[in-house]
């Protein structure tokens, strides 16, 4: 029989103890005297969702032998790294006016877009008190500029819609800041609370960063190749809002004429009649194998960067997440 394909699961497997843990503090953090806060933040905790954000945090503390005081803080810090990513989401769903995510409403579409901006600013601020409360200069650093960094990448993914112009680096670097950004900040945070120096700690991010960035590619193809069910919203979406993404952005620079002007538009009016024809090019120019290859790269590169870390079952499963990233269908 061969071996089974690697999975989240089996990435969490070495820490199921600490992410329940996780969960608790994440419910008694979210608690508030504003019954509809409690009410939206119970609907988003259900809503399911990987959580490979604060996982990270918890798998590299691990990984880096964490005491279980270190433990106590990283836990908390995966609390909070876990409600900024939720936030962006929340803000996301609305400027996006999505319907869909994860194969229920959003919390907009469910609530009212007032409702969720607002209990993503609850989901900010609550943050912010527990990095005070955590009290170490370092971590409040890394939050806070990973933080500003995520709201600029949303600024830059807010020009490229409907910009039929957008090139690869400019993509790449929406992928840096919006996505990449938390991951590094996750295994940074890792690093500063079990005391690793400042050499140790920038590999760490750097392989936080480039791990994000392969999960996003593949997101990126799953948008093209995936199957609704799966994935929880509609194949395409990204082409139907005008998103420039790296397959559409290779397609578009290969493609015949004629479909190059489909994309164009496609991209410019936020939608188009002919979507199974741009699909149909999107897979003969090779775009969504290029688009793997730049993942794939990504992944292995980040592999790399563990060779300094000891060789434990949790180092064994961020090497495995690196495999998930790239290998999966949701």
């Amino acid at each position: 029989m061969p071996s089974p394909a690697p999975s989240v699961k089996s990435v969490l497997s070495p820490i199921v103890a600490d992410m329940q843990q996780l969960d608790q503090v994440i419910r008694a953090s979210l608690h508030s005297e504003v019954s509809l806060i409690n009410q939206i933040s119970d609907y988003i905790i259900n809503a399911g969702g990987k959580r490979l954000r604060p996982a990270l945090v918890i798998l590299t503390a691990r990984a880096l032998g964490a005491t279980p005081q270190q433990m106590a803080q990283a836990i908390e810090l995966a609390a909070i790294v876990e409600f900024i990513h939720t936030a962006t989401l929340l803000h996301d769903d609305v400027v996006d006016e999505s319907e869909m995510r994860r194969g229920r409403l959003t919390a907009n579409a469910e609530y009212g877009n007032s409702a969720a901006v607002l209990v993503g600013d609850f989901l900010y601020s609550r943050s912010f008190q527990m990095m005070v409360k955590i009290g170490l200069m370092d971590v409040m650093d890394v939050l806070s500029e990973a933080t500003n960094t995520i709201a600029e990448g949303e600024v830059l993914q807010l020009l490229n819609c409907k910009d039929p112009d957008v090139t690869e680096d400019r993509y790449m670097q929406v992928i840096d800041f919006k996505t990449a950004k938390l991951f590094e900040a996750s295994c940074r945070l890792a690093g500063i609370v079990t005391g690793q120096d400042k050499e140790q700690i920038a590999n760490l991010g750097r392989f936080g960063a480039e791990v994000g960035s392969a999960f996003q590619l593949i997101d990126d193809v799953l948008d093209y190749a995936g199957e609704s069910t799966a994935l929880g919203k509609n194949v395409g979406d990204d082409l139907r809002e005008g998103k420039p993404t790296l397959p559409l952005i290779h397609a578009m620079l290969h493609a015949k004429p004629q479909i190059k002007a489909q994309i164009r538009d496609a991209i410019a009016n936020g939608g188009t009649q002919d979507v199974s024809g741009i699909m149909a090019s999107i897979e003969e120019t090779n775009s969504l194998a290029y688009t793997r290859s730049k993942a794939l790269a990504l992944a292995r590169s980040a592999k790399t960067r563990l060779g300094v870390l000891s060789n434990n079952q949790y180092s064994e499963a961020l090497e495995t997440l690196c495999d998930v990233a790239v290998n999966r269908n949701s």
